[in-house]
């Protein structure tokens, strides 16, 4: 296999992993806090940056532009806590739908905070996404006051945050410090409020809170692997079987089948966004024969 092949097989598996994850929470949020679930699969992760945090002490907890360590760690707090929200009180696969708004919130921020150029292309597929999106959430007055689809658009733009914060980071700072950040403060957020909100889960639940957490901690590290392996722009392609997993799981687990109007959202959503990719890809390849 190539190197491609073998990062695209990786993502393939990270995805499902990462789709597993959320079925897995949504099955414990009928029973648990948002923030002890959180605290559950953050506290895995931890676990398995220790040995980096270890190998990389002290300089793996130093940084040289804490400010948007700030707005990273804020971004992937809304985004993870949120997310769980969403897929509480959404379908699997309207929830995963929405979560691919995070592409147009990424371009846009790019924009106004990178100074990354917008294409007309590229302006035109965010403002289809954005079509796509409201497809997906069919606007009603009934859509709004439930409010489980605008958290879903918040987790996006928090990720979206996220992402951005993480494009400048990378430019200064270790894979190691910016996963340590992420699990060690992350944890500590959710941690926290936990001293008044802990219920003490059975050994069933207990099993279904880690394997959560391990689960989510082998999707990150395997889609580490697959970007590294990679083109990014192939990698995260690999996205939208997210949808596939999220619809299968769904069915499965919870007997959900997804509505018209989270199929044709879904199909004007990767559309868009595979636009979004190729013009990237497009722009990476011109500028570096120049």
């Amino acid at each position: 296999m190539s190197s491609d092949q073998k990062a695209i097989f990786l993502a393939l598996i990270s995805t499902a992993l990462f789709t597993a994850t959320a079925t897995l929470a949504k099955l414990a949020s009928h029973d648990y806090h948002i923030l002890q679930i959180l605290f559950f699969r953050q506290i895995v992760i931890l676990l398995s940056t220790l040995p980096l945090l270890i190998k990389g002490y002290p300089d793996a907890l130093k940084t040289r532009q804490p400010l948007l360590h700030i707005a990273r760690l804020a971004g992937a707090f809304t985004a993870l806590s949120l997310g769980i929200v969403a897929v509480s009180g959404l379908p699997l696969t309207t929830a995963t739908t929405l979560g691919f708004a995070n592409i147009f919130f990424v371009s846009l921020l790019g924009h106004h905070v990178l100074g990354e150029k917008l294409a007309p292309i590229r302006l035109f597929a965010i403002g289809a996404g954005f079509v796509g999106v409201a497809i997906a959430v069919r606007p009603t007055p009934e859509s709004f006051l439930d409010g489980y689809s605008m958290v879903a658009l918040l987790a996006a733009l928090g990720a979206a945050v996220a992402a951005i914060s993480v494009r400048r980071l990378s430019q200064t700072e270790s894979t190691a410090t910016l996963l340590c950040y992420q699990a060690l403060f992350i944890g500590i957020l959710s941690g926290i409020p936990l001293f008044w909100l802990w219920k003490q889960p059975n050994a069933e639940d207990l099993l279904l809170l880690l394997g959560m957490g391990i689960l989510s901690a082998a999707g990150n590290w395997i889609g580490i692997r697959a970007l590294r392996l990679g083109q990014a722009g192939l990698v995260k392609s690999v996205d939208y079987f997210s949808l596939l997993y999220a619809a299968l799981f769904g069915y499965i687990v919870f007997a959900e089948i997804p509505s018209s109007s989270t199929i044709w959202g879904a199909a004007i959503i990767i559309l868009s966004a595979f636009v979004i990719l190729r013009q990237q890809s497009a722009e990476k390849r011109r500028l570096t024969c120049i």
